[in-house]
C-alpha cells in the first residue's frame, strides 16, 4: 500500500501535473469524518488480536492521512505546485509500513504463541 500511494503520486506529479487543490480539501474533508466515525467506532478494540488491530490502524491511518491530505491540499493551492502533494505522500508511506510492521510482529507472536500453545516472547 505503501508503495502504491507514494508511486501513485509521483505518476501524477510528474506525468499529470499538478493535482487540483479544491478537488483534494473536499474528498480529504468527507473522508476525515467517515473515518474518524470508523476510529470511534472501532476504539474499544484497538487492542485486540492482529486482525482487530489492524483494521482500528487503518482507519486511525486514513483519518490521519486525510488530515495531511487536506494540508497538502493548502500547500497545493497555495503554491501553485504539486510538491505538497508529493511530500504528503511520502509521510502517508511512511505510516503505512510503520503500521504494517506493527502488525506483521503481532501476528507473528500470535501465530508463535497458537503453534507452541505458550505465550511468545515479546520482540
Amino acid at each position: 500500500m505503501a508503495l502504491w500511494v507514494f508511486g501513485s503520486t509521483v505518476y501524477h506529479t510528474l506525468i499529470l501535473g499538478v493535482p487540483q487543490a479544491e478537488i483534494m480539501g473536499a474528498i480529504g474533508a468527507l473522508a476525515l469524518a467517515a473515518n474518524l466515525a470508523s476510529v470511534f467506532l472501532l476504539l474499544p478494540y484497538k487492542d485486540g488480536d492482529a486482525n482487530v488491530r489492524s483494521v482500528w490502524l487503518c482507519s486511525r491511518n486514513d483519518a490521519i492521512g486525510n488530515l495531511i491530505v487536506m494540508a497538502a491540499a493548502f500547500g497545493v493551492w497555495s503554491t501553485t505546485s504539486a510538491w505538497p502533494d508529493l511530500a504528503v505522500a511520502a509521510i502517508m508511506a511512511g505510516i503505512f509500513l510503520s503500521s504494517a510492521l506493527q502488525i506483521l510482529r503481532q501476528a507473528w507472536g500470535e501465530y508463535r504463541t497458537d503453534e507452541t500453545g505458550t505465550k511468545a516472547a515479546a520482540a
